[in-house]
């Protein structure tokens, strides 16, 4: 798939001064695959194999980049960072890639927040992410856009393995040990420092030898075309985050704020925070703390002294927006009862643990899904997760098709976005299993 050697072969000729005698890739045998293995001989993998390059920041030095990846060869290896735990947005700080015959080359999409030349040159061929549902809203937001991937994270799911972090399949399948250190910094600080770029080249530097083992060990298991409906699914959705209508539920820790007119303090502090985080592009947690919002919708000061008493409100930033905070409060206090919360329309079934008590006959129909769902993937040697989302599992059961067959479950099935794989593995198990057994 690119012009240059595998890595671990290329990591073996240094060694030895000739090439090994061992395989390209130390894949385990079908039986083992996931298993975990000794990685003690690991390789530290420290700096990538052309130095580290400086980040391209100017119109010229992009130009430069388009030309040299659109004569570069085999898949583009792409990642990106953000800085969730520091910023409001999810916007790419640093978008990393690396082809056959161009090298690599760390982007900064700040004054350059336009790649669609870069995606024209690459869009035609395959792009290699690791766990690509993080990253391909926030490329798309900069015009890099796949038409064919290979997520690395999901093929090892698919192929079986239990350890799926990008450092855990180097090591096990490259022989190389990769350092995370740096996976959590705020990489919308300026400069980025020498360390930060380093492992940012590093987390591209083996992702096509990676796809490279892995893609044979999925053939191996004859899970290739598994794979590539995952794939094709990821490009077609993969860029389109999820929307919630009331995000403020999602509160940590609302669960112990019993009542509409508490949990209408929740959500008139909630949005405060979510302007102010906004506007100054802060992660909303590092701007009020959602401890904080809990304690005061269960509290409801009425005066700034009160308030500044209660955790999370002791921070000197916070302090200052007390007033806001307050006003907040007030809000909540004065809505008529009509405005306040109500519990949202549940749509589907309820939570299983009720199931039992609302319609038995349903609750048997889950467990006897949830059986094969669980046997099947056993017996693929894959996630239960990863074979049907468990939600639509949950609808199947709770509101079957009115006529139990083979053709109905899989158009349901369908219908939750399930792939033509996993429909072939689960069928005509799970048409039995809806059927309500005869007395």
């Amino acid at each position: 798939m690119t012009d240059e050697p595998p890595l671990r072969r290329r990591a073996a000729e240094s060694r030895t001064g000739e090439a090994s005698a061992q395989p390209t890739s130390a894949l385990p045998e079908p039986a083992d695959a996931g298993s975990e293995t000794d990685t003690g001989a690991a390789v530290p993998l420290t700096a990538p194999r052309d130095g580290t390059p400086a980040p391209v920041a100017t119109p010229a030095e992009l130009d430069e980049v388009v030309a040299r990846f659109a004569a570069g060869t085999g898949p583009v290896a792409l990642d990106a960072e953000r800085a969730s735990g520091y910023r409001y947005s999810q916007r790419a700080y640093l978008v990393q890639l690396r082809r056959g015959g161009a090298g690599t080359a760390l982007i900064d999409p700040l004054p350059l927040p336009d790649l669609s030349a870069l995606n024209a040159v690459i869009a035609e061929t395959e792009w290699v992410l690791h766990a690509a549902s993080q990253d391909l809203a926030c490329l798309a937001e900069v015009g890099l856009r796949p038409r064919r991937l290979f997520d690395t994270e999901l093929a090892a799911r698919l192929a079986g393995f239990e350890r799926v972090g990008l450092a855990a399949l180097t090591e096990q399948l490259l022989g190389f040990s990769l350092e995370k250190h740096h996976s959590a910094a705020d990489w919308s600080s300026r400069p980025l420092p020498e360390s930060w770029l380093t492992y940012a080249a590093l987390d591209v530097e083996l992702l096509v030898d990676l796809r490279d083992s892995l893609d044979e060990e999925l053939q191996r298991q004859g899970k290739s075309g598994w794979a590539a409906e995952e794939f094709d699914a990821l490009v077609r959705n993969g860029a389109s985050p999820r929307v919630r209508a009331e995000p403020w539920r999602r509160t940590s820790g609302i669960h112990r704020v019993r009542g509409a007119r508490a949990q209408a303090r929740v959500r008139s502090l909630w949005y405060a925070r979510d302007q102010i985080a906004s506007r100054r592009d802060a992660a909303p947690g590092r701007v009020l703390p959602d401890s904080a919002i809990v304690a005061a919708a269960e509290l409801d000061p009425k005066d700034e002294k009160t308030l500044l008493t209660l955790p999370g409100f002791g921070g000197r930033s916070v302090r200052r927006l007390a007033r806001t905070w307050l006003a907040a409060l007030d809000d909540a206090r004065q809505l008529p009862d009509d405005a306040l919360p109500v519990s949202p329309a549940v749509e589907g079934p309820p939570p299983p643990h009720r199931w039992a008590e609302r319609d038995p006959v349903a609750a048997g129909r889950l467990a006897r899904a949830r059986e094969v769902v669980v046997g099947t993937a056993g017996a693929h040697r894959l996630p239960a997760e990863n074979l049907i989302a468990p939600d639509s599992i949950r609808r199947l059961a709770w509101q079957p098709p009115a006529e139990i067959t083979d053709e109905t479950v899989a158009e349901t099935l369908r219908g939750f976005g399930a792939r033509e794989w996993q429909i072939g593995l689960l069928l005509p198990a799970l048409t039995e299993a809806l059927r309500t057994p005869q007395p």
